[in-house]
């Protein structure tokens, strides 16, 4: 009750001071008469009773004060006059404000903006219930950087899974799947365990997950479909539950909706989800005995870490290795990673970079405004003695510092959101793919509370530094000028911003020659005027290799009629990046030579290929000879070698004619050497290029898969005129088969995506910290100089804040 009471009696010391003030008067006066007639009755007259009671009880005003600082009111009501009192000395200083708040707005702004983006990598937690727990499990191989699990392990640790209180998995990648309806489409399909969304912790927006007869081999046939495509393709429609899709040619019942923000632990997009329904027998004896490939996640138990894990299951995996070759056991091993770690990988190097460097950028912010408050300071020095002689107390003297200056930061954090918003836009607009979790990056209330927090943070810093030195009297009678201490402490934050600036730019600047060495490249071939053409299939019309076959040298025949043509070539993949296949170099065979020692080597690129690709990229044929239409036709097998591998594998003879064999990929094959051409970009723009085999695709069916089937057109023509004439060539052969066509030379600039934007924005951070700190170091004498007079006027009294400081109740 005391506390109720407490707080009304501060309230209405705030909003009702005059009938307080009066009430006040009133009972001093009572008090005052009260003792004046105890001394009256000791003989005194009243006028000698009243002046020896104000005598002893003092001054009535001075008894109000103190009555008044006793309550928090007091406090509230100091800050408001040091709050009023800032707002008036900075409209009177409209440059030094405006210089101070823009500072801290870019400064604050692109923190702001970059933490938002490498929070999410770094900081925020995984869209999960208990994210920590979550993990990746599986084994890592040379050729397989993601954790993977084969069926036949997957089986054994289901039943030994001592470390985990749950443990699912999902297919390897997603999948095209054709949804065969009014409106068909061509969608991402993926399939899951039953137990899949327990262990992430999800539940289905709408509907139910799968059950445990739905998750068998021959179990109905049910799907639960995404959010997106849901709303996109079915308006939201209440009643999906009740409906039955058709999916590549097979109707399935839909069971459920996944939430709108879901998001798998491979970061795929998935449209249509199947029941993964894994048979452990069959899972004995398919693909060799191994089983099939897959993602596995699983849960940690509460208070078991990933070392542990990894501890327990170290002896399960290694008692499963002996069904694998004794070559192929070296290259495997177990890995338990978490999940944070397996989705951002390489991007929190990165993250952490940036994050450093526009912390960098936010010091040098405030060391900027601290040299102006100091240099604001010195100006104002006899004003400031002034308050120090009239009776101002030091913590006051530094209140009002700090007032001012988290006044100016709090401007200078509201101005910093919007310059945020509006930053955090270009990053996201100019942003490549593959960063993870930058399209989801916004400002919200927790990159708000961090903004508020960082510009109270920037306004104690650089009010303290302003406010900690008291001028003493002797000031009034000298000249404005800045202190010994606060020209040192100047000094050494110019020496700093310069020492960052140049720390920050010559990071920018190697940055910055990478990127240009990664741009000025030799990628070996050529990427202007080539055209790739991808039809997708409809698995539900082309479910049988000749099938797939026919459509695409249909295909190849169409396009060779195009005018502009110049080459026309099919592959699996195209260089410089993307999926590509490869193999272990110690899986090749020469034939009359010893076989190489298994797990050593590393790894060979291998392409399969129709005549003329060469041609159509330029690539040129250093020894030997192209395939040929005639080689398509035979029974037999060439291939083609790179440079590099023609070198390793044949380093003092002509490669040209021998016979190598290739274990696993034609493990009974023998090819035959037609040629060699030179070597090409093949890991991407940034990692070193591997050596390379070119396998010739015959016209025979098993040489041919309609998922990964490229068309490459040399023209001269331009890109947008020649597409046209492609779709309606397609669209002649089969008007309902989807076409994605894109200019190479467009599709290796977007793998130089993410360098340059990486190196655009570290660029812009310091050539904007540079300019900034040339401010810094011009802009302090500029408002010393312009401010000293202003100072003087004011600390000669010439004005009501003079007068203001004259008031007895202004300590």
């Amino acid at each position: 009750m005391s506390f109720l009471r407490n707080i009304t009696s501060g309230l209405r010391s705030l909003f009702r001071k005059e009938q307080v003030n009066k009430d006040q008067d009133e009972e001093l006066n009572g008090f005052l008469e009260m003792a004046a007639e105890e001394k009256m009755k000791e003989g005194m007259s009243r006028k000698d009773a009243l002046r020896a009671v104000r005598l002893e009880r003092g001054s009535p005003e001075v008894t109000k004060e103190v009555i008044r600082s006793a309550g928090w009111e007091s406090a509230v009501e100091t800050c408001w006059q040091d709050l009023r009192f800032a707002v008036r000395m900075l409209r009177k200083s409209p440059g030094f404000a405006m210089v101070v708040i823009l500072t801290l707005a870019l400064g604050v702004g692109a923190t702001t903006a970059v933490f938002s983006v490498v929070d999410r990598i770094l900081f925020r937690p995984l869209p999960y219930p208990d994210p920590s727990r979550i993990v990746s499990v599986g084994m890592a191989h040379s050729l397989e950087h993601e954790e993977f699990l084969m069926g036949r392990f997957y089986a054994e640790w289901q039943d030994n899974q001592k470390p985990f209180s749950a443990l699912a998995g999902q297919s390897t990648m997603v999948h095209n799947c054709d949804l065969v309806e009014n409106n068909p489409e061509q969608l991402n399909c993926i399939s899951f365990q039953v137990g899949f969304l327990p262990l992430l912790g999800i539940s289905p927006v709408l509907g139910r997950n799968f059950l445990p007869e739905e998750d068998r081999p021959n179990g109905p046939p049910v799907v639960m479909i995404s959010y997106g495509l849901w709303k996109g393709h079915y308006g939201g429609d209440l009643h999906i539950l009740e409906r039955t899709i058709n999916v590549d040619g097979s109707a399935r019942r839909v069971v459920g909706v996944l939430p709108r923000d879901f998001q798998f632990p491979t970061l795929e997009t998935a449209d249509i989800v199947f029941p993964m329904a894994l048979n452990s027998a069959i899972q004995q004896t398919v693909n060799g005995g191994f089983g099939n490939p897959m993602r596995v996640f699983a849960r940690l138990k509460p208070g078991v870490g990933v070392a542990q894990a990894y501890a327990e299951m170290q002896p399960i995996f290694e008692s499963e290795l002996h069904v694998l070759p004794a070559e192929a056991r070296k290259e495997v091993r177990l890995s338990i990673r978490s999940l944070r770690d397996r989705e951002t990988q390489d991007a929190q190097p990165v993250a952490w970079v940036l994050l450093g460097f526009v912390l960098a950028v936010l010091l040098i912010a405030c060391a900027n405004v601290t040299s102006l408050m100091m240099a604001r300071g010195a100006a104002r020095q006899r004003e400031i003695a002034v308050r120090v002689a009239i009776g101002a107390s030091r913590g006051r003297l530094i209140r009002q510092a700090l007032t001012e200056a988290l006044l100016l930061s709090c401007a200078g954090g509201l101005a910093g959101l919007v310059t945020a918003r509006g930053l955090l836009a270009v990053f996201v607009g100019l942003a490549p793919t593959g960063i993870p979790f930058i399209g989801k990056a916004h400002l919200d209330l927790r990159i708000g509370v961090f903004a508020a927090l960082l510009s109270c943070l920037c306004g104690v810093i650089f009010g303290l530094a302003s406010a900690l030195e008291k001028p003493g009297l002797a000031t009034l009678n000298a000249k404005a000028s800045m202190s010994r201490s606060h020209a040192f402490l100047r000094r050494c934050l110019v020496t700093a911003q310069i020492a960052v600036t140049i720390v920050l730019l010559s990071g920018a600047a190697l940055l910055l020659r990478s990127f240009v060495k990664i741009e000025a490249q030799n990628l070996g071939m050529q990427t202007g005027g080539v055209l790739t053409v991808k039809a997708a299939l409809p698995w539900s019309r082309y479910n049988t290799d000749q099938k797939e076959m026919e459509f695409y040298l249909q295909l190849e025949a169409a396009l060779r009629r195009l005018p502009g043509n110049r080459a026309v070539g099919m592959t699996d993949s195209v260089p410089p990046g993307g999926w590509q296949g490869n193999f272990r170099y110690s899986d090749l065979v020469v034939q009359g030579k010893p076989p190489t020692p298994p797990g050593t080597g590393g790894s060979v690129v291998s392409r399969s290929v129709t005549p003329v690709y060469f041609h159509a990229l330029n690539i040129p044929i250093i020894r030997g000879q192209d395939f040929t239409d005639q080689d398509r036709t035979g029974n037999g097998s060439e291939v083609i070698l790179s440079r590099s591998l023609a070198a390793r594998l044949f380093p003092d003879e002509d490669p040209v004619g021998k016979r190598i064999q290739t274990s696993g990929l034609r493990s009974v094959v023998w090819s035959i050497v037609v040629g060699v051409a030179d070597n090409v970009k093949n890991s991407g723009l940034t990692e070193q290029s591997g050596p390379e085999i070119y396998f010739l695709r015959r016209s025979v069916g098993d040489d041919w898969d309609g998922k990964r089937s490229i068309a490459l057109l040399d023209s001269v023509m331009p890109a947008r005129a020649v597409e046209p004439w492609v779709r309606s060539e397609i669209a002649s052969i089969d008007p309902t088969v989807p076409v994605k066509m894109e200019p190479l030379e467009q599709t290796v600039s977007r793998l130089a995506d993410r360098p340059r934007f990486e190196t655009a924005l570290l660029a812009f951070f310091c050539e904007h910290r540079a300019a900034a700190c040339d401010c810094g170091a011009l802009w302090p004498d500029r408002v010393h100089d312009d401010s000293a007079e202003a100072g003087d006027w004011r600390a000669d009294g010439t004005g009501r804040d003079a007068r203001r400081y004259s008031r007895p109740d202004y300590k």
